[in-house]
């Protein structure tokens, strides 16, 4: 499902098979999430994708063929794939052991094709060995909603009272994983939306209610999953003294101003970006240890379209997944 022009629907296409290049490793895709990120790259948010463009980076697939230097991967292995495809392993962050901020970095459905296809390339590097046991389907939307929102967990620190704002694929991963670790958590949706609110009261949530409303207690902290700017100054309302807002999203609406009385008292606001490899591999030995399921809704690969207008519309409860 090819994307030539941002705004439009994608294009069911026929490509030549891709061949593997020294690193890369190809893989048959088993099934691909859709990731709000998706819908970003699509609807032209983000603005410098490779176009044309195979979108999709929560892949789960079985390696077909390897690229010279590929020792560490063996074919018919199962193997996932994320959004960070690449890092150039010399500037000063990826030196820092911070390859998240990379200057020169790569990102599957981005900057390079992604899994909205039967075939895939990957670079060894950036490939995760998978366990045999699970559905692909319901391990896909882990490869960026649970490994994002695994990432924000920890950046939003011990505190035991936690805010979801936005209950979509990763938040109902991270609520299951925050409860399994006794903390509590309230969630937050889009007024009006009780199918959400009733699905996250389900996966433990100790209460769930309308993001327009104060929380019902102060919260250690709070994660906004959610790409609206206007949720930055509700969350801070609703932290306690040097409590922090995490903004998990890779594009956020415009934060409107706010009085500074939300940010003092030592209160935080921080940022997500993207993820390393030691998230993954911290994350996804957790997976088994907590249980995690996840909710999906399975479209065949040439539905993309369909997915991406439900996700748009708030149409889907737990995660959207392409299978080819």
């Amino acid at each position: 499902m090819l994307l030539r022009h941002p705004g439009q629907p994608l294009e069911w296409a026929e490509l030549p098979d891709p061949v593997p290049g020294p690193g890369e490793v190809l893989i048959r895709v088993g099934a691909c999430g859709v990731c709000r990120t998706d819908l970003h790259v699509v609807d032209g948010d983000l603005r410098q994708p490779a176009l044309p463009l195979i979108p999709g980076h929560e892949i789960v697939g079985r390696i077909v063929a390897r690229g010279p230097g590929v020792q560490s991967l063996a074919i018919g292995q199962r193997v996932g794939v994320g959004w960070l495809s690449h890092t150039c392993q010399h500037c000063q962050y990826c030196q820092d052991d911070r390859e998240n901020l990379c200057d020169h970095p790569g990102f599957t459905g981005y900057t390079r094709n992604g899994g909205f296809a039967e075939l895939t390339l990957a670079e060894a590097r950036f490939t995760y060995p998978l366990p045999e046991a699970g559905d692909d389907a319901q391990m896909a939307p882990l490869l960026c909603a649970g490994l994002i929102g695994w990432r924000a967990l920890v950046i939003a620190g011990q505190g035991q009272r936690l805010g979801l704002y936005g209950f979509g694929a990763a938040a109902h991963l991270i609520v299951q994983v925050a409860r399994w670790q006794g903390r509590q958590v309230h969630a937050f949706t889009r007024p009006g939306d009780q199918a959400a609110q009733a699905f996250a009261l389900s996966l433990g949530a100790s209460s769930a209610g309308p993001s327009d409303r104060p929380s019902p207690q102060l919260l250690d902290a709070a994660i906004i999953f959610a790409p609206v700017g206007s949720l930055v100054p509700t969350a801070l309302a609703s932290v306690r003294k040097g409590g922090r807002v995490v903004c998990a999203g890779i594009y956020m609406s415009d934060i409107p101003s706010f009085p500074y009385e939300l940010l003092w008292e030592e209160r935080q606001l921080v940022s997500v970006a993207n993820l390393t490899r030691r998230d993954a591999h911290q994350f996804l030995a957790l997976v088994p240890k907590v249980g995690l399921h996840a909710s999906v809704v399975r479209y065949p690969l040439a539905q993309a379209n369909q997915a991406l207008s439900d996700l748009r519309e708030g149409r889907l409860s737990g995660a959207a997944v392409l299978v080819p």
